[in-house]
C-alpha cells in the first residue's frame, strides 16, 4: 500500500511539474511576443514621429522664427542696445527699424507666437549670452498669463534655440512630468502640428481638383513677410467677421481672469535678471482692435493686476489698450486681425512708444 501510495505522490509531482512547465512555456511565448511587437512597433513610431516633426517645418510661423534666430546668432557680439521680447504681440507692435533710425541705436526682435513668460525668460537667457541690451521691452500679453503651461510654445522656442544646456534647464524647472515623457517622443510632441498642416493641405488639393472657391468667405488682402531684425511685415486689414462673429473677446470677463502663478514667478525672475545685469526694463501690452476692447467686460481688473505687479517691481509699465483709449491713437483699419496690429498701427504705436522713452528719458541709457 505504501508502495501505492508513494507511487501516487511521485506521478502527481511529475503531473504538476509537467503543468507548471506548460504554463511557464506559455508565460515565456507571450513575452517573445510583446517583445517581437514592441520591436517591431518601435520603427514605426519613429518613422511617424519624423513624418509628424517634418510638418513643423512647413508652418510659415516657424519659418518666422528660424530666420528670426539665425539673424540673431549671426549679428557682432553685444553689438545690441534694446530687444523686444514676448509673444506675437510684441513682433506684431515693434518694429526695430523704427527705433533704430530715430535714435541712432542697435536694436532686435525676439518675440514669438503664442509665448508665456516662462519662455521669454529663457529667450532673455539666451539673449545676454551674446547681448548686452541697456534695455528690454517686455511684452505683457495678459491673454497668456492665465496659462499655467503650453507644450506648443516650447517647442517652438527648442526647434531654434541652440543651446541645449539651457533648453534641458527649461524642461527640468518648467515641464510638468506628464510633458516631460511626452517631449521625448516626436509621435506626441509634433501631432498637432502634423494634423493642422495636413487639414490644410487636404483642403487646397481639393480646391484645385475640383476647382473649388470660398464663395462668400472672407480673404485677407496684401501680404505678410519676415523683414529683418526679427520684425514681421503685415499689411492686412481686419476681416469683416472679426468684428464680432469671430471675434475672440467676445465672451471675455475680467472677473473669470486669473494672473497665473507660474507666470507671475517667471515675471519676477525677468525682473531680477534685469536687475542683475544693470538692463532697463519696460512693460508694455500692446493694443488689440478697438472693436474687441467693446466686446471685453471688467478689463479694469486686468489692467489693475498687471500694473500692481509693475509697481511692486519698479517696473515702468505702460497699456496700450488704456492709451489708445484715452488718446484715441488708432483705429480698426489699424489692425490685421482682432488681436494684432498692421504696420499702419505698428508705426502710430512705435512712434507713440519712442516719445514715451524721450520723456522718462531712457533715450539717455541708450547713448551711453
Amino acid at each position: 500500500m505504501r508502495e501505492r501510495l508513494s507511487t501516487s505522490s511521485s506521478d502527481g509531482n511529475a503531473e504538476n511539474m509537467s503543468d507548471n512547465n506548460v504554463s511557464d512555456k506559455k508565460i515565456n511565448f507571450i513575452y517573445v511576443k510583446i517583445l517581437i511587437f514592441t520591436l517591431c512597433l518601435l520603427p514605426a513610431i519613429y518613422f511617424i514621429g519624423k513624418t509628424y516633426s517634418s510638418a513643423s517645418t512647413e508652418n510659415l510661423i516657424n519659418t518666422y522664427n528660424e530666420k528670426r534666430w539665425g539673424e540673431f546668432y549671426s549679428l557682432e557680439k553685444n553689438s545690441l542696445d534694446m530687444v523686444f521680447l514676448g509673444s506675437s504681440h510684441s513682433y506684431c507692435t515693434f518694429d526695430p527699424d523704427i527705433f533704430d533710425e530715430d535714435l541712432n541705436i542697435s536694436s532686435y526682435q525676439m518675440g514669438m507666437p503664442l509665448q508665456l513668460l516662462d519662455s521669454t525668460y529663457f529667450t532673455l537667457l539666451e539673449v545676454l549670452n551674446y547681448q548686452k541690451p541697456k534695455i528690454a521691452v517686455v511684452e505683457i500679453y495678459w491673454g497668456l498669463l492665465d496659462d499655467e503651461f503650453e507644450l506648443k510654445q516650447a517647442g517652438m522656442l527648442f526647434q531654434v534655440l541652440k543651446n541645449k544646456e539651457l533648453e534641458k534647464q527649461y524642461i527640468s524647472e518648467v515641464f510638468p512630468l506628464g510633458e516631460k515623457i511626452k517631449y521625448n517622443f516626436d509621435i506626441l510632441k509634433y501631432q498637432q502640428d502634423y494634423f493642422a498642416f495636413k487639414n490644410k493641405e487636404f483642403k487646397d488639393d481639393i480646391k484645385e481638383r475640383f476647382v473649388v472657391f470660398d464663395k462668400g468667405l472672407p480673404k485677407q488682402r496684401g501680404k505678410e513677410e519676415y523683414r529683418s531684425k526679427g520684425y514681421t511685415f503685415c499689411n492686412y486689414n481686419m476681416l469683416d467677421d472679426e468684428f464680432y462673429k469671430t471675434n475672440q473677446f467676445k465672451r471675455f470677463d475680467g472677473k473669470q481672469w486669473e494672473f497665473n502663478d507660474t507666470q507671475k514667478k517667471y515675471l519676477r525672475k525677468i525682473v531680477d535678471v534685469c536687475n542683475k545685469n544693470n538692463i532697463q526694463l519696460i512693460f508694455v501690452t500692446a493694443p488689440i482692435a478697438n472693436v474687441s476692447m467693446e466686446h471685453i467686460k471688467n478689463y479694469d481688473i486686468v489692467n489693475s493686476a498687471v500694473s500692481d505687479f509693475a509697481e511692486e517691481n519698479k517696473v515702468p509699465y505702460l497699456d496700450y489698450n488704456i492709451v489708445n483709449k484715452n488718446e484715441k491713437l488708432l483705429e480698426n483699419k489699424n489692425f490685421r486681425d482682432d488681436a494684432h496690429l498692421n504696420h499702419s498701427g505698428v508705426e502710430i504705436v512705435d512712434r507713440h512708444f519712442l516719445g514715451f522713452l524721450k520723456e522718462k528719458g531712457f533715450d539717455k541709457i541708450l547713448k551711453n
